[in-house]
This record gives structure tokens, C-alpha cells and sequence, in this order.
């Protein structure tokens, strides 16, 4: 294929926003025996096809063929399907377009050239590379057979697709959603939502109900469920319902609001099983200044009668710059030819994405161990409350409540912690094209790979797989799912309002007017991330689960003290012991008559601190606490000692935290020889390698 004559640019018919297509793969199917319509969402149309196209798969030269589709919403390749298939929903190689980082173009008789909207492409495309922010890398390359015009005109399409997608625009009008021709969307069977023995469902905690149900499970005593933000006039950016002290009236959790930065009040978040209260809040309001009855209900707000108050803050976890920058340090490594093979781990080891991993571990194993300790609460803050919080109450949870780990747990656990608590998914994953870069920061990704670390070392305790994770890691840069797509319970609730009608595309035919099916109109909505049927088969949804399923409840424990084995092999190995630290009972008495004790957890260690609002020098404790040293001096706080049943403490030494390999690594093709094959690229993949080597071994034999 030779480039424009001259240089210059082909004269190809513009791009066109189809409403209908009668040809092309469409047609082609219809001819084959009607299929199934393709289900996607209103507003979403074809904007160009290049039917005949392949894909590479890994550097074997394998390939297989397809047609590449370009609509206002993604990039879709649909390897060659059978008659009745809904291939564009539920493809693997399907990209949002905001989920592409770099489009480059390539020809034998020019320079690669990176696409823009901007940008004047002046020959014909071979290649395609598309790089992802999810780590992948798609090559799709077009033979010699007359592509040549839809190669242009499908590459142009995709650049300015790209630039055009205004997620900010269909985020605040909510017209989108889901539709199915003469059917309702579908839905997860029921055995799939059933979890395993001794837990319940998922709770999207958007009802007073899941909220309710939930501090049941947990089994806390002195909490109930306010509604004192039913509204969201106390604290938009906060759920509807809070968990609140039960002797704290609404009219007087009213008057803690103001004290707090974006008037996120401090509220239980998890309860432990011996009896510790994890509690999450913004950071005080520097301009405030609570008078006397503001002080007593702060008070029994940060509280109330449960002995001491450790303060647990952010500050020693990475910064969202930190994490940005991290992320895309490992992003530009993990691309092919980044980095010489011999300098490969020692520029890993630049990019501190690790160490970042490593950080939020051992600041979740202290805060479980303080919760483990009993009759103490621990309140994360953060000037937010909306970022390292989410990540870092979400791991503690994972590390002492075995719920937490079941998929239907985890699930819930994201809901609760990330979703309803208004982490803002859109500006942190880069979602919004208008965002200044300084906003964005996966901070959600980064505890992804921290659960996975966790799973890696503890398989038989979580009961979900690793490819569910990978499922959650790429669905975040999906434009389908309500999860990712708002900033909070608020905005969420405004999409819901009236919407524009489903519209369905027929592979013959085109988009159809919603008032010529079965059903008359419906409106639209986003459906979860947790639809999965609306993406993975049910063979892929089976993949989800672990086999083994989740722990059973762990035993609860003597009063007192934790029991951790020592890490040398031994007969009968001695047991180190956590310690209870020395704290008053609730109910008693504050010391002294002042303020009840409170402490900050820096470094490991716990230091008297004081309330802004205090005046004289708080308590101190009877003797200085280390956290570090309760746990001997071999490996520290995180030694590589075995933890009780229903308590994990993840090793976070050396090789023991790991790089995701099937994540990160996905997009070198090195990487994408020789795997299980996930699909047909992958299949034919697999036969190619079969080949190669099956040609290799009959040249080797002897005659």
C-alpha cells in the first residue's frame, strides 16, 4: 500500500454520523440469518467501519480478522462472529474512547505519526497502534485488499472521535442508558448474586434498608442510621445516611457540620469484631470555632464513651501528585522498548509505584492492629476525605473482616467506601476531558493493586480471582456504568431524573424508532459496574469467583491479646503478643475529670494530641506505645508472621510485594505469547505457537 501521490492528503468522502447502516458487517450478518440486535446505549452511533481489518496478536505475527468499528463512544474490534452474537457490547477489544492515551498511525513509506483531532494525515495507514490507559496495546493492521479508503477515513474517525467525546456534557444530563429490542436489560441470575454460606447480597447503600442492614451485620453497639443528609443540604458530597453515635441527636449532629472541611462530620465506616470503631473524616475547618455546646456535641461526635480517640491521619501516605506521577512513570515502562531488559527492574524501582503499594500496607496493618487491640477508635482524616481515606478504610476492612473479601463483600465494600462516600471517579481517572491534569490521580487503581498483593498472598482467603480484579481495573474507564461516572450519591441521583428514550441498532436497518418495538419506550439509566452481564459472559462471570470461596467468620479472640505465631519454623513455635494497650474501659470516668485521652498514630508510634478546641495540654498516656516493637524486631510491624484466623497481616518486604504482571504488563507482546487464550486474538495466538513449535520439533528429530 503506497502513500498519498505527491503528498498529498486523499480525497475521501468526511465522517459522517450514520444513522442507519444497511451494509457493511451489519448487512453482511442480516444476510447470514438475522441476528440479534446489538445493544447499546441512546445516543451511541457508528461513526465508521473498516470491515477486513486484523489484529496482531503478540510478535509471533498471528493475526485475526475482523472489522473495526468507530463510534462516538468507543473503539470496538469484532473479530468474525456467528450469526446472532451481540459482539459490540460484550467484545474484548472494545476501548472508550477517553480510555485511549496515544493513537499512532504507521506506513512503510512514512514516519509513525501520533493522531490528533488537529492533526493532517497525509498518507495511508497501514497500522494502527492504540495505546491505552488500562495498559493496553492494540495493533490493527489493514491488507491489501481495498481498505485503503476505510483505513483513512477509520483513523481519522478515531482521532477525532477522541477529542470530541464530551463526558462532562452527557454526566451532568444523564441521557443515556441502556436498551434491549422486546426485552428488559439483562440481569445476573440469582444463583450468581447468591453468596456463599453465612453472608448475605450485595449492598449498593442506596436505600436506608442496605444501610440498616449493614450495621446489623456488623453487630455495633451505641450506633444508629442518621438521616440527617437525606437531602444533601448538610454535606453534598456526603451518602444520604451516616452512621452516627446513638445519644447524638440530629438537631445536635447538625452543629457539627460547619467544623469540618467540605462538611464531611467524622461517621463509623466499620466495626471490629473485638470491639474497635473505625470512624473516617475531612480534617477540622481551620476558621472554626466551636462554642460550648459545638464542643460537646463534637465531642461526643469523636468520642463519646468509647474510651481513647487515635487519630489517625494521611500524611505519611502518598500525595495524589505522588500517585499521578507514579502511574504514569509505570505506564510509559511498561510500553515495548521503553527500557533496556538488564535496566528494566532498576527503572521500576524509579517509578515508586511500589513503594506506594508498600506505604498503604503497613498504614492498613497499623490501623487493624490498634482495632484489634479493642476498646479504642481510630478516625482516619484526611483534608478531603475523599481520596486516601476511601483507599486506605477499604484496606483495613479487607485485612480484619473476612466479609470483605467475598465478591458480594468486596463489592459492597466499594460501594460504601468509594461510591457512596463521593470519591470523585471521574476527575481521578481522567474521565472529564476539561480536567486540569493536577486532578487526576487513580488513587482507586492504586487500591486495586494493594488487594491484589493481598490476594496474591492470601489466595484462600479472598473469594474472588484475580480476573475479577482485572474486570474492576478496566471497567473504571468504561462510559457505561454510573459507578465511575459521577462524583458522588448526589450527582448519581440527578442522572436517574426523566430521560431521553432507548434507541437500538439493528444490523439491518439501523437505529429504530423506539416506538416501533414491543414494549413502547422506556427510559434509560446507568446501570452499576456490578452488571456484568452487560460486558462478560457467563463463562468470564465464572472466572470471578474463587472456588474455594470466602473464610468462614473468624473466632473471636481472648480479651486482651492477639496471638501471631513466629516466623521461623519450629515445632512449637513461640507467639508473640499484641498487646492491649493500657486504656480506660467505656464508661469510665474521664481522667481527671477533662478530656477523654486522645493520641496520633505517626510512624508507627502513638503520640498525645490535642483538639483544636482545647486549651490545656491533653492527658498522657501511662507509657509511650510503638506499635513497631510489639511485634519483636523481626520484620517489624509487617514481618512475615502468620496471622490469627480472620486477620491478615500481608508481608510487605522485599519481593513479597509484587508488580501485576497481567495488568501491567499486558501490552509488551512478550507478555502475550503463550498465555491461556481469553479469547479468539488469544486462540489464535495460542495455534500459531502450537505451530511454531510442533515445526521446530519435527526439523529436530531425526528421519
Amino acid at each position: 500500500m503506497s502513500g498519498a501521490p505527491g503528498g498529498r492528503r486523499p480525497t475521501f468522502p468526511g465522517l459522517p454520523g450514520r444513522a442507519g447502516a444497511g451494509t457493511g458487517v451489519w448487512g453482511r450478518l442480516g444476510a447470514l440469518g438475522a441476528p440479534d440486535p446489538v445493544s447499546v446505549p441512546a445516543g451511541e452511533r457508528v461513526l465508521e467501519e473498516a470491515a477486513g481489518a486484523r489484529q496482531r496478536c503478540g510478535n509471533g505475527g498471528g493475526s485475526v480478522p475482523g472489522t473495526l468499528l468507530c463510534t462516538n463512544r468507543r473503539l470496538a474490534f469484532l473479530p468474525g462472529q456467528a450469526p446472532g452474537s451481540r459482539g459490540l457490547l460484550r467484545s474484548e477489544d472494545e476501548v472508550a474512547l477517553p480510555c485511549i492515551h496515544k493513537l499512532v498511525a504507521a506506513s512503510s513509506f512514512s514516519k509513525p505519526k501520533v493522531l490528533t483531532a488537529a492533526s493532517t494525515l497525509k498518507f495511508i495507514p497501514e497500522e494502527l497502534a492504540v495505546f491505552c490507559r488500562d495498559f493496553r496495546l492494540l495493533h490493527f493492521y489493514f491488507p491489501e485488499n481495498g481498505l485503503a479508503p476505510q483505513a483513512f477515513r477509520v483513523a481519522n474517525a478515531i482521532a477525532q472521535a477522541r477529542e470530541a467525546a464530551e463526558w462532562e456534557g452527557d454526566a451532568a444530563e444523564g441521557h443515556d442508558g441502556w436498551s434491549c429490542p422486546g426485552e428488559d436489560p439483562p440481569e445476573e441470575d440469582e444463583d450468581e448474586e447468591d453468596e456463599e454460606e453465612g453472608s448475605s447480597t450485595m449492598l449498593l447503600f442506596e436505600s436506608l434498608w442496605d444501610w440498616e442492614k449493614e450495621l446489623q451485620r456488623l453487630g455495633t453497639v451505641g450506633w444508629r442510621v442518621s438521616t440527617v443528609n437525606e437531602r444533601f443540604d448538610m454535606a453534598p458530597s456526603l451518602p444520604q445516611y451516616l452512621w452516627v453515635p446513638s445519644g447524638l441527636l440530629d438537631r445536635d449532629l447538625k452543629q457539627t457540620f460547619a467544623h469540618f472541611q467540605e462538611r464531611r462530620v467524622p461517621r463509623l465506616c466499620w466495626h471490629h469484631p473485638g470491639g474497635g470503631d473505625l470512624l473516617r473524616a475531612a480534617s477540622f475547618h481551620p476558621a472554626s470555632e466551636p462554642g460550648s455546646e459545638d464542643v460537646r456535641c463534637l465531642e461526643a461526635l469523636l468520642l463519646g464513651d468509647r474510651g481513647p480517640c487515635i487519630l489517625a491521619d494521611t500524611a505519611e501516605l502518598p500525595t495524589l501528585a505522588d500517585i499521578q506521577l507514579a502511574h504514569l512513570r509505570l505506564r510509559a515502562l511498561c510500553l515495548p522498548g521503553a527500557v533496556a531488559e538488564e535496566k528494566w527492574l532498576s527503572a521500576l524501582e524509579g517509578t515508586h509505584w511500589l513503594d506506594h503499594v508498600r506505604t498503604c500496607l503497613r498504614k492498613a496493618v497499623e490501623v487493624v492492629l490498634l482495632l484489634a487491640g479493642k476498646r479504642c477508635s481510630v478516625v482516619l482524616q484526611e483534608p478531603s476525605d475523599r481520596d486516601l481515606n476511601c483507599l486506605l478504610a477499604s484496606l483495613v476492612q479487607l485485612l480484619g473482616d473476612p466479609h470483605a473479601r467475598s465478591l458480594p463483600g468486596f463489592q459492597s465494600l466499594v460501594q460504601r467506601e468509594w461510591v457512596a462516600a463521593g470519591h470523585p471517579f471521574p476527575h481521578r481517572l481522567g474521565l472529564l476531558c476539561r480536567d486540569a491534569p493536577r486532578e487526576e490521580a487513580p488513587v482507586f487503581l492504586l487500591f486495586l493493586d494493594c488487594t491484589w498483593q493481598l490476594l496474591w498472598q492470601f489466595p484462600a482467603d479472598f473469594g474472588f480471582t484475580e480476573a475479577f480484579l482485572l474486570a474492576l481495573h478496566d471497567s473504571s474507564f468504561s462510559p457505561y456504568f454510573s459507578t465511575f461516572r459521577f462524583s458522588c450519591q448526589r450527582q448519581r441521583g440527578r442522572s436517574s431524573m426523566p430521560q431521553l428514550p432507548s434507541q437500538t441498532y439493528w444490523p439491518v436497518g439501523g437505529w429504530q424508532d423506539p416506538g416501533g418495538h414491543r414494549g413502547g419506550p422506556r427510559t434509560c439509566t446507568f446501570p452499576p459496574v456490578w452488571a456484568w452481564g452487560q460486558r462478560y459472559t457467563r463463562q468470564q462471570q465464572e472466572q470471578f469467583r474463587n472456588p474455594m470461596g470466602p473464610p468462614a467468620p473468624a473466632e473471636s479472640l481472648a480479651p486482651g491479646t492477639t496471638l501471631i505465631p513466629n516466623p521461623n519454623p519450629h515445632p512449637n513455635p513461640p507467639l508473640f503478643l499484641i498487646p492491649v494497650l493500657p486504656f480506660s474501659q467505656p464508661g469510665d470516668p474521664c481522667p481527671q475529670g477533662g478530656p477523654r485521652l486522645v493520641l496520633t498514630l505517626a510512624k508507627g508510634s502513638l503520640c498525645p494530641h490535642p483538639l483544636p478546641w482545647w486549651s490545656r495540654p491533653p492527658p498522657r498516656p501511662p507509657h509511650g506505645v510503638s506499635l513497631s516493637e510489639s511485634l519483636g524486631t523481626q520484620g517489624g510491624l509487617l514481618g512475615t508472621c502468620q496471622p490469627p484466623p480472620g486477620l491478615l497481616l500481608p508481608c510487605t518486604l522485599g519481593p513479597c510485594v509484587r508488580l501485576w504482571h497481567r495488568c501491567y504488563l499486558r501490552g509488551l507482546p512478550q507478555e502475550q505469547r503463550g498465555r491461556l487464550a481469553p479469547s479468539l486474538a488469544g486462540l489464535a495466538e495460542e495455534l500459531e505457537l502450537l505451530q511454531e513449535r510442533l515445526r521446530a520439533w519435527d526439523t529436530q528429530r531425526p528421519h
